[in-house]
């Protein structure tokens, strides 16, 4: 859990999201020809990211591969996004189903290694990267479900927050939550501003205040989570409440999703490049590049 714990310990700036402005479809072009090249940068064999077909028409199931926790690496993000972009033209899917492939975890959030040691230019290129991956889930026309099969702490909550519904494994080790106040740090705004819609002004308050980290039945209690299952049935779970969602017609549900949600969108938009100005302010700070090396070195250490 310290691992999972520590992934976003140091990061402390924001997100935005444009979706519903006018030059949205230019700039999601414009993303995507980065990532693809980027992609092609990377060459690597390994699969990050895999993508099958459910057993339910129209439904896909994305498995999340970054062993050992799915960390939140370059190339990582850039395959998820590329396949979240796939799935979002091909007509044939109307809703994805997230879950790990990696028995230590759903997510670790950011991964310390492409923060630490580098330079202003790859930090800009990993925070606008990072911020791709949350506009494409949070405004996402498809029916996104995150089946949570492992632990799920700071930013590894991203692609939880962003999904349309949430289904946590009942087991003791399957803790969610935003705890950076525990680190230190306070979650940036774009983890807050979803929580306060998904949990409401007062739990957000007392959750974010205290860094909580929910167990599945505090988790379900306070709507962090929709649905808390035995983990053998997170996936059969998953399905079953797919099919409740894409009963809607798609038309309508898009709309009415767009409409929720883009509120939250328009706040976050004025802030995208001063967002990455501060992260790579903050982020290239000697005594923060210091703390990074430490952990990183005690994880090392710990992990030898």
């Amino acid at each position: 859990m310290a691992l999972i714990v520590g992934m976003l310990s140091v990061v402390r700036p924001l997100l935005c999201t444009w979706a519903g402005l006018p030059d949205a479809a230019f700039w999601w072009k414009e993303r995507a020809t980065c990532c693809k090249v980027r992609a092609r940068r990377f060459g690597s064999q390994r699969q990050l990211v895999v993508v099958e077909p459910s057993s339910t028409a129209g439904v896909a199931v994305l498995k999340l591969k970054n062993l050992p926790v799915n960390s939140f690496s370059l190339e990582f993000l850039t395959e998820l996004i590329i396949n979240l972009e796939k799935l979002e033209n091909d007509k044939t899917f109307r809703g994805i189903i997230i879950t790990s492939d990696c028995p230590k975890a759903f997510s670790a959030g950011v991964d310390l290694r492409e923060i630490c040691g580098k330079n202003p230019a790859h930090y800009t290129e990993y925070w606008k990267v990072l911020q791709d991956l949350w506009l494409r889930l949070y405004l996402s026309n498809l029916v996104l479900i995150s089946a949570i099969n492992g632990p799920c702490a700071a930013g590894g909550c991203l692609i939880p927050l962003t999904s349309d519904y949430r289904i946590l494994a009942d087991n003791p080790k399957c803790l969610i939550g935003l705890n950076e106040t525990r680190l230190g740090i306070s979650a940036p705004f774009w983890f807050k501003d979803p929580l306060v819609n998904i949990i409401g002004h007062r739990a957000s308050e007392h959750a974010l205040q205290l860094g909580l980290l929910f167990p599945p039945a505090e988790a379900l209690q306070v709507g962090i989570v929709d649905k808390v299952v035995p983990k053998d049935q997170v996936q059969s779970t998953a399905l079953s409440v797919m099919t409740q969602w894409l009963a809607i017609p798609d038309h309508a549900r898009q709309l009415t999703k767009n409409m929720i949600r883009k509120p939250t969108a328009d706040l976050l938009v004025k802030h995208r490049d001063t967002d990455i100005q501060n992260f790579v302010s903050f982020i290239s700070r000697d005594s923060i590049q210091k703390s990074l090396q430490m952990y990183l070195a005690k994880l090392k250490q710990n992990k030898d």
